[in-house]
């Protein structure tokens, strides 16, 4: 299994720089190699291959007074940005021809010096080291001052250095483990009905309220965006502004992850099958609730779910969107119809008293089973589902990769 490791990282200045020129060198050749295949397309030529795209916008272009520059830096960092850059078009051909499931990919657009995600990354080829003294070792940069929060199980097999919109830098380390991680088999199941005033209800009656980390900071938002708006337009003084609430909203963010990584690996090591249902969070997020859609974080939590029933040997599953789990009698299974939010309890005809989420997160637990049985009715556990990589380049809408309690992702 492959995990993924994030430390923060503290370049010195000089260090800072050199990143800065390895940022735009990367940046520069993966727009150069977007723009010679949008050219090749405009003029009806045939797709430029992967090798001759390199050929063209690294090996000929190093030759040239315009791109001479990109010798500054390691070509290793230059390969990956053509990597990103033909693993996007591969994603967008197979999203447009069906290949790939989930929403529609677009195609790769051309990179900014604003975005305020830079990223690159370094493989075993570029020989990056991490040293006895905890520093780690890039090529044409330097010893970088890591944060070591806890131990690697291997040596990694490619490191990503990552610089967020409020400034920080992380290092992202790809390991290889064949340990056994799997936790003792327990006995309790539960169906987990996510929501906006709680969190989660679990089939079990527990109730977990939502913390609303975005509606609690609000106010201080609030004040920073309007430091942000007094200023005049590219000063410096706008400038540090604009890094002051990005910092907020990290600080929120890392927060809520935080929280969600407690919550899950609590879940995951108390409970032998997890199933959620699977909500429509885009779709939701275009309503008037969107606020406190995204503040909930529902898609980040599954993914932990998932990612951690997969490393720990614990069942995972998503039921349909469209079951009607809050309409259907838990008790005797008679489908009551649909009822407004503002319906928090009900009584069905057979007697039974329900409470809307607790019922609702009992009929997930139950449909969650049948759809993870066989024809004995004993349980599958479904093949672990890898998490989707958060590098540079390839999902330009991706979330920043920050520091977390838990901090490990799987590829």
């Amino acid at each position: 299994m492959q995990l993924r490791y994030t430390f923060r990282v503290y370049p010195t200045s000089g260090q800072r720089i050199e990143l800065a020129r390895a940022f735009g060198c990367a940046r520069v050749v993966f727009n150069d190699g977007l723009r010679a295949r949008l050219e090749a397309r405009e003029q009806v030529l045939p797709y430029v291959s992967d090798a001759e795209l390199s050929r063209r916008v690294i090996t000929l272009a190093k030759l040239t007074p315009q791109r001479a520059w990109l010798g500054e830096v390691s070509a290793v960092v230059l390969q990956q940005a053509l990597a990103d850059l033909n693993t996007a078009y591969r994603n967008f051909f197979a999203s447009i021809t069906g290949k790939r499931t989930g929403r529609k990919v677009s195609p790769p657009r051309f990179r900014s010096r604003k975005d305020s995600r830079q990223a690159i990354r370094f493989t075993r080829n570029s020989r990056f080291k991490v040293l006895d003294n905890g520093k780690l070792r890039l090529p044409k940069v330097g010893d970088l001052d890591v944060r070591w929060s806890r131990t690697m199980p291997s040596d990694p097999s490619s490191v990503t250095i990552i610089k967020d919109a409020a400034g920080r830098y992380f290092a992202s380390f790809v390991v290889q483990t064949n340990e056994d991680e799997t936790l003792p088999p327990v006995e309790p199941e539960l169906g987990i009905d996510l929501g906006l005033t709680h969190f989660a209800v679990m089939s079990d009656g527990t109730k977990v309220t939502a913390p609303k980390f975005l509606r609690r900071a609000a106010r201080k938002l609030k004040r920073l965006q309007q430091d942000v708006s007094r200023k005049q337009r590219g000063s410096q003084n706008r400038k540090k502004a604009v890094v002051k609430v990005a910092r907020a909203h990290a600080r929120v963010a890392d927060t809520r992850r935080d929280w969600q990584h407690k919550l899950s690996t609590t879940i995951i090591r108390e409970n032998q099958a997890v199933y959620v249902e699977d909500l429509c969070v885009v779709g939701l997020g275009r309503t008037r609730l969107a606020k406190s859609v995204h503040d909930a974080g529902w898609a980040s939590f599954t993914g932990m779910l998932e990612y951690k029933a997969a490393r720990y040997g614990r069942t995972f599953g998503r039921i349909d969107r469209f079951a009607p789990t809050s309409q259907t009698c838990s008790t005797c299974g008679r489908l009551d119809g649909p009822k407004p939010l503002s319906v928090r309890s009900w009584a069905c005809p057979c007697g039974a008293v329900h409470d809307r989420d607790v019922n609702a997160a009992i009929n997930v637990l139950a449909q969650g089973r049948w759809d993870n049985s066989n024809a004995c009715g004993a349980q599958v556990r479904p093949d672990p589902v890898p998490a989707p990589r958060r590098e540079a380049g390839i999902h330009p809408d991706a979330a920043c990769s920050t520091r977390s309690v838990e901090g490990i992702s799987v590829l």
